[in-house]
């Protein structure tokens, strides 16, 4: 079992940036690709960004490409996303999740651990 606890949400300015961490406990960070998910009130989950096992490869929805950026540190055990240029429309519930293996997803139902998450509000 992984326990993941997302931290660094909170309430922003259109423009402004956020980081996001998620701390991960249990098993071996290191054998888990790692992704970052958003839910709006009222919106499904949705993809945002994620990182694989050794941090070297990356991606990102569209909608955040050029802002948000993913990184991972395997000695601390953390997830990161870096997200610039913040809008209203990334106002939602950030969650991280992970995946044991090689390969990575974009889908929700394909990861098996999640955080509890952290609300990001950007205000215009």
């Amino acid at each position: 079992q992984v326990q993941l606890v997302e931290s660094g949400g909170g309430l922003m300015q259109a423009g402004g940036s956020l980081r996001l961490s998620c701390a991960a406990s249990g098993r071996t960070f290191s054998n888990y690709a790692m992704g970052w998910f958003r839910q709006a009130p009222g919106k499904e989950r949705e993809f945002v960004s994620v990182i694989n096992r050794s941090g070297g490869s990356t991606y990102y929805a569209d909608s955040v490409k050029g802002r948000f950026t993913i990184s991972r540190d395997n000695a601390k055990n953390t997830v990161y996303l870096q997200m610039n240029s913040l809008k209203p429309e990334d106002t939602a519930v950030y969650y991280c999740a992970g995946r044991y293996g090689t390969s990575w997803t974009t889908i929700v139902g394909e990861y098996d651990f999640w955080g509890q998450g952290t609300q990001v509000t950007v205000s215009s």
